[in-house]
């Protein structure tokens, strides 16, 4: 092969007639994955990528090399107690999962293996675990795979002392919850379009009983289970309604109760403590509230605020122990952590969880035990690795268990990390994110890498990886751009992005992009941005809008066919996600996502370099999207840069399951960047 792939254009393509446009779709036929001419493109894309990447084999090796010699490959997580045992995860060199364990707390006796996903994953591309949960007596361990990377999960009841099977396998199962018997498994299974519809009740060794189905093709169930183990939880969901009904753990043979019936556009969650439920709901504010309301009467005449709604702080959730309750908090785009105690008599102030950084990451840990007075975080930075904590809710004082460590010669101190904000073209500021290392750090312009997401209200992670110093030592700035769409200022930030305002996470985007350069940070030319799915589509969509905005592009099983793929409610996630990006058979909506779609804008003109990535097994981004992205992208582009496409045949929308293979791949995308950044000394640009 010489040549890129000439693209495949159908003999009849598929023509779309809609609010008086006429839509052209001459690679729809690449949906077809039992088409053999499908599976030979993709490996031809596949053959045109290795060809063009060649000359950086070297590059990749030594990435691999220096990013696996900085991973402690043979380690063990931090143990959690649930019950009579401590539960860990155990990685073991040149194997690629992980192997789950327990050990009694007391006696001495051997660690038990519950799982070896390295036994269980052999002859197999893939392998994902889901459901992982060991029922309340100890004896029965429920727990779910995918073996294709689809995100189907299939659901399993294994007794731990002899290994026997005790149900048969349950097919496309997304949650599971043990009653308190240990005999009784509450779980959820999917539809076709793979949203979680119907409730089941097992009894081991019995038929199983339908408990509920949900109609509304926007909603979608999850089950769960409170701390104080008294209730089961079925959640019922969409992306801005919800609604809680409550099961008696020790009577899973009675009826949900639901707590409030559903309203649209209100959401909220809910724990247990006593004879209160703690709400936590944006009924007043979209920033939301804390309410208590009792367990007999739950409607809102009965409710005691306990934290009101403010216009500068997130509450992001509520955790209830015997003694004391947590809340999830967000300001400025941070993690906070407020702990109170719940007898007003205790003496204890209450207080919040103190940070060393002013650039971070805070989440839950693994917190089982119920009267416990350790609430277990985790913390991050872009200069400080993962570390597991145990805050002693009663002192105040947290107590470091354990930080991963990085091989090598890692000094945090010669990192440095930073927050600035960009004005926005409509006046608002956008925070952004940034870590370099201080010693390689120029007067002039630095080769910089951005990254962003800016949807479903999720907040961007300041999050560490060893991988990144590969880039960072050699000059490479870091920059995340904390877009609207996404959650770091709460519910109001996510829905400055979505729907008829989804433009400004573009916008945005931009914006930081070019205060990066007029500042002084970086050049174009060796500005490189990237994301994934959603953020996929956010860089597709600022290719289409500014393809002069940087000099390369990384795009990860991305979003890009926005119209066709909302337009078909057959596919996994389309009619939920029409409050996420609008529906497109209702005309306003249309135009919407007609302005942005970044496969119906491309236009003959001279894009980046590109490097886009899809799996074939992927359910939340087709593989398709991609591939025809890049394909009508090659008939259309007017310069020569690189237009690479590469699918990973065995996997799904998180690319590869194995640590070692997942490596490999990131490998191969920071040898694209230092490329195309001009750091590859003897490959040109």
């Amino acid at each position: 092969m010489t040549g890129p792939i000439p693209p495949i254009a159908s003999t009849a393509p598929k023509v779309t007639e809609i609010f008086g446009e006429r839509l052209v779709d001459e690679y729809h036929w690449l949906r077809d994955k039992d088409d053999p001419a499908v599976r030979g493109y993709l490996e031809a894309e596949n053959a045109y990528t290795a060809q063009v990447m060649a000359p950086l084999q070297g590059l990749e090796g030594t990435l691999y090399d220096e990013m696996l010699a900085r991973i402690k490959q043979t380690d063990l997580s931090v143990p959690y107690r649930d019950g009579d045992y401590w539960y860990f995860t155990r990685t073991e060199e040149g194997k690629q999962y992980p192997t789950y364990c327990r050990r009694p707390l007391t006696g001495g006796a051997a660690e038990e293996i519950l799982l070896d996903l390295n036994a269980m994953a052999e002859g197999l591309p893939y392998l994902g675990l889901g459901v992982f949960q060991v029922s309340p007596d100890g004896g029965t361990l429920l727990y779910s795979t995918d073996v294709t990377g689809f995100r189907e999960y299939t659901l399993y009841a294994r007794e731990i002392g002899s290994g026997r099977q005790l149900v048969d396998p349950i097919p496309q199962v997304g949650s599971a919850v043990w009653a308190a018997d240990s005999r009784t498994l509450v779980y959820t299974v999917e539809d076709d379009t793979k949203r979680d519809y119907r409730v089941f009740r097992m009894r081991i060794g019995e038929t199983a009983v339908l408990m509920g189905e949900e109609p509304d093709e926007r909603f979608r169930f999850f089950v769960a289970r409170t701390r104080s183990r008294r209730f089961l939880l079925l959640y019922t969901a969409s992306h801005t309604t919800s609604e809680v009904a409550v099961l008696e753990a020790a009577a899973p043979e009675g009826l949900w109760r639901t707590v409030l019936p559903r309203v649209q556009d209100r959401e909220y969650d809910l724990d247990h403590h006593d004879d209160r439920f703690f709400l936590r709901i944006n009924d007043t504010s979209k920033n939301f509230r804390i309410v208590t309301a009792p367990l007999l009467d739950p409607s809102p005449p009965n409710w005691s605020e306990v934290i009101p709604a403010r216009e500068d702080v997130a509450l992001e959730g509520v955790e209830c122990f015997a003694g004391h309750w947590v809340v999830w908090e967000r300001r400025d785009g941070l993690v906070r952590i407020r702990v109170a105690p719940f007898a007003a008599d205790a003496g204890e102030p209450v207080h919040y969880v103190d940070f060393p950084e002013v650039v971070y990451d805070a989440g839950p840990g693994t917190n089982v035990e119920w009267e416990s007075t350790m609430l277990r975080y985790r913390y991050e930075s872009f200069v400080t690795s993962p570390s597991v904590y145990d805050h002693d809710m009663t002192t105040g004082h947290s107590t470091l268990l354990k930080r991963k460590e990085v091989l090598g010669d890692y000094e945090p101190a010669r990192y440095q990390s930073e927050r600035v904000l960009v004005v926005a073209a409509d006046g608002t500021r956008i925070p952004v994110s940034l870590v370099w290392r201080r010693d390689r750090a120029q007067s002039g312009p630095m080769p910089t890498y951005l990254t962003g997401y800016g949807a479903y209200g999720i907040p961007y992670p300041i999050s560490f990886t060893s991988n990144r110093l590969s880039l960072l030592d050699r000059g490479v700035l870091f920059a995340v751009a904390h877009i609207r769409g996404g959650g770091e200022m709460g519910r109001p930030w996510h829905d400055a992005g979505r729907m008829a305002a989804k433009m400004n996470t573009f916008t945005d985007s931009i914006a930081a992009a070019d205060r990066l350069v007029h500042g002084g940070r970086t050049d174009r030319p060796r500005l490189v941005i990237e994301g994934g799915s959603a953020g996929g589509l956010l860089i597709g969509a600022v290719l289409n809008l500014r393809p002069d905005l940087v000099g390369a592009a990384l795009l990860q099983v991305p979003f890009v066919d926005v119209i066709n793929t909302m337009l078909d409610a057959t596919l996994p996630l389309t009619v939920g996600e029409y409050e996420e990006w609008g529906n497109p058979t209702i005309e306003a909506e249309y135009r919407w996502i007609r302005a942005y779609c970044p496969y119906t804008n491309l236009a003959a003109r001279e894009y980046p370099a590109l490097l886009v990535r899809t799996s074939l097994n992927d359910s939340q981004v087709m593989y398709w999207e991609p591939a025809k992205y890049v394909a009508r992208l090659r008939t259309l582009k007017t310069d020569d840069r690189p237009l690479l496409l590469h699918t990973n045949l065995g996997a799904g929308h998180s690319g590869a399951s194995g640590r070692y293979d997942r490596l490999r791949e990131i490998a191969t995308d920071y040898a694209f960047v230092l490329w195309r950044m001009g750091l590859v000394p003897g490959v040109a640009v």
